[in-house]
């Protein structure tokens, strides 16, 4: 089930033990049952409607706020979520109550970056932006010091490892004197830092702007806003 992208791991062995999982019509309740790799998977009504009321925000992560979970005097992001925090609300959203500590980063943005970032209640959104089978690609706008050289670049693109692994290929192209455009579809640990030292460029701002289909756009740093049915990774 979590191949299929229905949920996660754990979700699926909860559904499961509560009969909500119906695998070619026969309803199953036994945890690690094996089927055919075509089998016909589905959920009950009454799971459908649950997953249907799993909530997802985008949230303009600001610099200072760690994504993952927090220590010492770190301050967790989720603290942003608040009513007053939320970005342009309409009259449903503001009727939504949220239980903050359910939602789970879908993702790496270190405490020094700035962005656009997934907090989700769903762990088939988790799973689907973080598992390495689904390379869903994330976008950044990078400034630097140091001089930008096409070799920099093409050593960006195609050509660079880390912790003893070549890195997959990337989109890097120039904007301006210091600012770069990546494309990853791959997330290592602070891995565009580590990336842009290794052609001896130094990372002064970083800013995720958009994570598949989705764009940060106009939401504000430090605000979060619902994830829309019409929208999609």
């Amino acid at each position: 089930m979590a191949d299929r992208g229905i949920c996660s791991r754990r979700e699926a062995d909860e559904m499961i033990r509560h009969g909500l999982v119906i695998v070619d019509d026969e309803i199953i309740s036994k945890v690690g049952t094996k089927t055919r790799p075509d089998a016909k998977i589905v959920l009950a009504p009454e799971a459908i409607s649950a997953r249907a009321k799993l909530t997802t925000i985008l949230i303009n992560k600001p610099p200072g706020y760690v994504a993952a979970q927090a220590e010492k005097s770190y301050i967790d992001i989720r603290t942003l979520v608040t009513p007053k925090n939320q970005y342009n609300a309409n009259q449903n959203d503001k009727n939504k109550v949220i239980d903050r500590k359910s939602l789970h980063t879908a993702g790496r943005l270190d405490i020094d970056s700035s962005g656009l970032l997934v907090l989700t209640q769903d762990g088939a959104i988790v799973r689907k932006l973080i598992h390495p089978t689904h390379p869903i690609s994330k976008e950044y706008i990078v400034r630097v010091n140091g001089q930008i050289t096409q070799s920099a670049i093409r050593l960006l693109q195609k050509g660079l490892s880390l912790d003893g692994r070549a890195l997959r290929p990337a989109e890097v192209s120039q904007i301006n004197r210091d600012q770069l455009h990546f494309t990853l579809r791959e997330g290592r640990k602070r891995q565009i830092r580590r990336m842009c030292e290794l052609v001896d460029l130094n990372v002064k701002s970083l800013v995720r702007v958009k994570i598949g289909k989705l764009y940060l756009g106009d939401l504000p740093r430090g605000k979060w806003r619902f994830m829309r049915t019409d929208e999609c990774f």
